[in-house]
């Protein structure tokens, strides 16, 4: 494994150890539940300069989104003008295509170690202590499939509980933030994407959950709510132009 990677991967592991002993005394044996998704939560409000930077990016498309469809309307039998008139757009408005993206392609790094920290068995020669301990009797590093197939059937309605939460929460997301993105983009032109299939990415958090171990899932569970609750407020107050 990559080494700056396995030193992050393990310094986190430890982090999230010494929080869920720290709740210990408090919260009994949901102590490595809530430590998992006070580390998340953590990571999230570090990376919100960024998220702040990746909605100010959409906004900014968003408005210059008629303008685009003009130049494209005006200039799309000459590939060399549009192309010239678009760099100049995006330079009189201090901004780039790439604008939000980037933000967003420099988190994927933590969320992957977040990620790896919640489902790798092994971390720097060790085992990963954090996914053999219990929530409601179910081992974290467990997946709903080895709860059934072992007969486990305790910690059958403790994934269960988790699957309705990233449910509701999918479905909050579609509503709230994914068909009012596709309706803007629609407004911008033909070359928009329609409303359809698209709208339903949030549930595969949901198909994740099923096969991830129990900790992926509270990590997924948290990390989604706290992205449908930052979205909502920064919409609301990110203003461009």
């Amino acid at each position: 494994m990559f080494g700056p990677f396995t030193a992050v991967l393990a310094a986190a592991h430890t982090l999230t150890m010494t929080v869920s002993d720290a709740l210990a005394p408090f919260l009994g044996t949901a102590s490595a539940a809530a430590a998992v998704a006070c580390l998340t939560l953590g990571v999230r409000l570090l990376l919100l300069p960024l998220s702040y930077l990746q909605v100010r990016g959409e906004k900014t498309r968003a408005r210059l989104a008629p303008r685009l469809a003009a130049l494209r309307e005006r200039h799309g039998r000459d590939p060399e003008r549009l192309v010239a008139e678009t760099r100049e757009l995006y330079a009189r408005e201090g901004t780039s295509p790439f604008a939000g993206c980037l933000p967003a392609l420099a988190q994927a790094p933590v969320f992957t170690v977040l990620y790896g920290l919640f489902t790798i068995p092994e971390i720097d020669g060790a085992a990963n202590a954090l996914l053999a301990l219990p929530l409601a009797g179910a081992p974290l590093g467990t997946t709903l499939p080895q709860a059934v197939a072992g007969g486990a059937a305790g910690s059958v309605p403790v994934f269960l509980v988790l699957l309705a939460l990233l449910a509701a929460l999918a479905w909050a997301t579609r509503r709230w933030l994914t068909l009012p993105a596709l309706v803007q983009q629609a407004s911008g032109g033909p070359q928009a994407p329609a409303p359809g299939l698209l709208t339903y990415l949030p549930f595969t958090t949901v198909l994740v959950a099923v096969f991830a171990p129990l900790a992926a899932g509270i990590y997924l569970a948290a990390s989604t709510a706290w992205t449908l609750l930052e979205r909502l407020a920064l919409r609301r107050l990110v203003r461009v132009g």
